[in-house]
């Protein structure tokens, strides 16, 4: 029996015809939208500009940076060709861009028109020989640039027939998203893709369906992206935004009547804050997926109180496509203080996923028990692109190493307590940053904060925080820490704590530790004591 082949481009047509007049994308800043059958149509034309126009074939990679709206286009249906996409995140930096490019040398590239003009990106990018395709045509036109408009119309819409090889084709790079270093590549085969879609299908609570209007705010080269696929296949519609704008956000849900959105907690602690549930009428959400970073328990019962139990936490990574942990809506219901608990878990395996706590030999440790979480499922990853070294190191069986320290409770439910490099160690014990920053987020007047070690000369390292407060509040460190103080043994509670206007973050929203740690660390000649 020889290895399992998929022809994508059949499957996509067949459930083209399922929805066909049914609206399938809505870019709402645009006011464009497409059916199933002129997405299906608009895709193939994609497919044959890479490959009748550009000449691309198997092996061959072109690149996008883009804004949702365009991004949506590329989200899933160039997966007809055997061309391989290269997703580059449009809010990163153009240091950061080259570095991929260059890492991944991609032929073709299709961008936002306004970066013809911004940061040497055309110069940067007609000296490595890229093609360059601009989605839109500016007041000036560069002869070094095709137009997306000009050049689609001429291509075929006839459907592909392609065929490739389900575990060994690589159809798509992204890189790790560097919070704690460069970035590395990561390499998606199609098996990954339709297992983050068979894992999304398995949500409880019917969360994909013909009815399903997902709003997409971050950006779709990451964890938004991941969903968009679970909503076209079940015949949902994808909606788009280009900025993370929470006006933007209320309105455009108040005037579509979106039921499904993906968001970060920084966005969503901000959402409550303002109090735009009041401002706008929102009552059409019924399912917000939170993720990417760890939500405050006492900031989800704030946004509870204000909007129902429609939160649903999602936990997955560039190496283990999201989600791989749901805490479903159910798991936020709570009556007692056991089961209140719960809202500080990442959730349950999703089905097809296999997890477990490991000690540093690998063996899988007792319930309760802190050690590194491994995860093997059909959306983990292939390995990293020209890494085999750290591939190596990371991947075992079929099982990613993680890097979240956790434990598992005897009903299944997983918690993530820290990176294992972010870990503190003052005086030979260990504390979890998130613990002391849940203590910290608890209080009333905080609206987010990050806790991190930096060097002391008797205990190697000592627990550091520093605090954003919500807007018109006070209250001292020394209050803070009284505080922290009724949560925590004292070895964990904060032996320094300043007060910051806002915490460095990237670019979909996850607080960079790292950037903070930096600034203690620079002057001394190990990164631990």
């Amino acid at each position: 029996m020889g290895k399992m082949k998929i022809n994508f481009a059949r499957m996509y047509r067949d459930n083209m015809l399922k929805f066909a007049n049914k609206v399938a994308l809505y870019n709402i800043e645009r006011n464009r939208k497409f059916t199933y059958k002129e997405l299906d149509l608009l895709t193939n034309k994609i497919g044959h500009l890479l490959t009748d126009h550009f000449g691309m074939g198997e092996g061959d990679t072109y690149a996008t940076l883009l804004e949702n709206d365009n991004m949506s286009f590329f989200n899933f249906g160039p997966y007809k060709t055997e061309v391989a996409g290269l997703w580059l995140n449009y809010r990163d930096n153009i240091k950061e861009h080259l570095y991929q490019i260059d890492f991944v040398r991609p032929k073709v590239i299709f961008l936002e028109e306004v970066l013809l003009t911004k940061d040497n990106y055309l110069e940067e990018l007609t000296k490595r020989g890229i093609k360059i395709v601009a989605m839109d045509k500016g007041e000036t036109v560069y002869s070094e640039v095709e137009y997306f408009g000009d050049i689609i119309e001429h291509q075929s819409n006839e459907r592909f027939n392609v065929e490739y090889d389900i575990d060994d084709h690589i159809i798509l790079y992204r890189f790790t998203g560097g919070t704690t270093g460069r970035g590395k590549c990561a390499m998606y085969t199609y098996r990954n893709i339709f297992g983050t879609i068979v894992q999304n299908h398995s949500i409880q609570g019917n969360v994909y369906n013909e009815e399903t209007k997902f709003l997409h705010v971050t950006p779709m080269s990451h964890a938004t992206g991941a969903f968009a696929p679970a909503v076209h296949l079940k015949g949902g519609t994808n909606y788009t935004i280009n900025l993370p704008d929470l006006n933007l956000l209320c309105k455009t849900v108040e005037e579509y009547d979106i039921n499904t959105t993906f968001a970060v907690p920084t966005l969503l602690y901000r959402l409550e804050e303002l109090g735009l549930h009041d401002t706008y009428d929102l009552s059409s959400l019924d399912c917000v997926i939170y993720g990417a970073s760890p939500m405050s328990p006492s900031k989800l019962e704030l946004l509870q109180q204000q909007f129902g139990n429609i939160f649903i936490q999602g936990y997955g990574s560039t190496e283990a496509f999201p989600p791989v942990l749901i805490l479903a809506k159910n798991d936020h219901i709570f009556e007692t203080e056991e089961d209140r608990k719960r809202l500080t878990s990442a959730g349950r395996p999703l089905l097809g996923v296999e997890m477990f706590v490991a000690n540093p030999d690998g063996v899988e440790v007792p319930t309760g028990m802190i050690g590194e979480i491994w995860i093997r499922s059909n959306s983990v990853i292939k390995g990293y692109k020209d890494a085999p070294e750290e591939t190596a190191s990371e991947f075992h069986n079929g099982f990613w190493k993680s890097g979240d320290l956790g434990y598992v409770d005897d009903k299944g439910y997983f918690y993530i307590v820290d990176r294992k490099k972010d870990m503190i160690i003052t005086g030979g014990f260990n504390v979890y940053a998130v613990e002391v920053e849940n203590a910290l987020n608890s209080h009333p007047a905080v609206s987010n904060s990050v806790v991190i070690g930096v060097p002391d000369a008797d205990w190697g390292e000592k627990v550091h925080a520093e605090v954003v407060l919500r807007e018109g509040n006070s209250i001292s460190a020394e209050e803070l820490v009284a505080h922290v103080t009724d949560h925590l043994p004292k070895y964990k509670v904060p032996k320094s704590l300043v007060f910051v206007d806002e915490l460095p973050t990237s670019t979909v929203g996850k607080i960079l530790r790292r950037h903070v740690k930096d600034k203690y660390w620079q002057d001394s000649v190990r990164k631990v004591n």
